[in-house]
């Protein structure tokens, strides 16, 4: 599961079981009820490994809204047993943008459904790690 943790809205992605391709699946209000919402999907999905974006400066620094995503991977953590990693989440915003505009989505339903910018920004989080992993164990 990729998780990109935003102030208002938590953009959710999955894989598929062979843990090759991420899609994005769901974005939930970021409300006292996010972190159980969040732990109904891993319980219900059988998710493994939970990664959450860390929001990293160009320099690969923690930025500013780091301590926050620290503080939900720390409630996180209490309550699943699935394996919480960060990851870097530099670009997959705006990488999610370029992605609607490609695909051809128009300017009123962009702005209109930011919600999908989330979960598809979960999704190139989540494919990262995997690609990565995929990448180590070919080594």
């Amino acid at each position: 599961m990729g998780i990109d943790y935003g102030t208002r809205r938590i953009g959710i992605s999955l894989s598929d079981p062979l843990q090759i391709i991420a899609q994005p699946f769901d974005t939930l209000p970021n409300d006292k009820l996010a972190l159980s919402r969040i732990c109904e999907i891993v319980e219900k999905e059988a998710v493994d490994v939970v990664v959450v974006g860390m929001p990293l400066n160009l320099k690969g620094e923690k930025a500013q809204k780091a301590q926050e995503v620290e503080r939900f991977i720390e409630m996180l953590k209490g309550q699943t047993s699935a394996e919480i990693v960060s990851w870097d989440e530099r670009f997959t915003t705006r990488m999610a943008h370029q992605t609607m505009l490609d695909m051809g989505t128009k300017r009123q339903e962009r702005r209109s459904n930011k919600g999908r910018i989330d979960a598809m920004a979960a999704a190139i989080l989540l494919q990262s790690y995997l690609d990565s992993r995929k990448r180590s164990l070919s080594c």
